[in-house]
C-alpha cells in the first residue's frame, strides 16, 4: 500500500482518519476485513481509490454529509440446488462501511464523481477553484 503524505495543510485530516481507521480497526462488526483505501491528492482533486473486487457498481452506496463521506456496500447471493437426494443451499453476504472527514471549504461538493471498474471503486473529489495553489506572483515596487 502506498501513501503519500503533502504539505498541503488541508490535507491532514483525511490522512490521520484513514491511518486510524486502518490501525485501529480493519475489521467489520461481522469480523471481514475491510476493503484497502488509497488516498491521493494533487492541485485539483482527491481520489479515493477502494479496492472491492466481486461487486457490482450497484451495491454501493456514497454519502457525504457535513464533510464526512462514507463509503458502503452490501451484496447479498444465494444459490438453491436440488437433487433426488438432497438439497444444497448456499448463502454469501458481504459488507463494509468506511467514513473519512474531509477538509472544511476545501471539496467541490456539487461535482464529486464515482466509478467502478475491474474490481475497483475510484472517487474523484475536485477541490474548489479558491482551495487550489496559486502560482507565485511578482510584485512589482513602485
Amino acid at each position: 500500500m502506498l501513501l503519500k503524505k503533502t504539505d498541503f495543510p488541508v490535507f491532514p485530516n483525511v490522512f490521520n482518519e484513514f491511518l486510524r481507521d486502518w490501525s485501529a480497526t480493519n475489521f467489520s462488526d461481522t469480523n471481514t476485513t475491510l476493503p484497502a483505501v488509497n488516498i491521493k491528492e494533487n492541485e485539483n482533486e482527491f481520489t479515493v481509490n477502494v479496492a472491492a473486487p466481486g461487486m457490482n457498481k450497484e451495491d454501493f452506496m456514497i454519502n457525504l454529509e457535513n464533510d464526512i463521506l462514507t463509503i458502503s456496500s452490501e451484496k447479498k447471493e444465494s444459490q438453491e440446488n436440488h437433487d433426488d437426494n438432497y438439497t444444497r443451499k448456499e448463502y454469501s453476504y458481504m459488507s463494509f462501511k468506511r467514513s473519512f472527514t474531509l477538509p472544511k471549504g476545501v471539496i467541490n461538493s456539487e461535482k464529486i464523481k464515482a466509478s467502478y471498474l475491474n474490481g475497483e471503486l475510484i472517487i474523484t473529489i475536485p477541490k474548489l477553484d479558491e482551495a487550489k495553489p496559486k502560482p507565485p506572483r511578482l510584485i512589482k515596487v513602485d
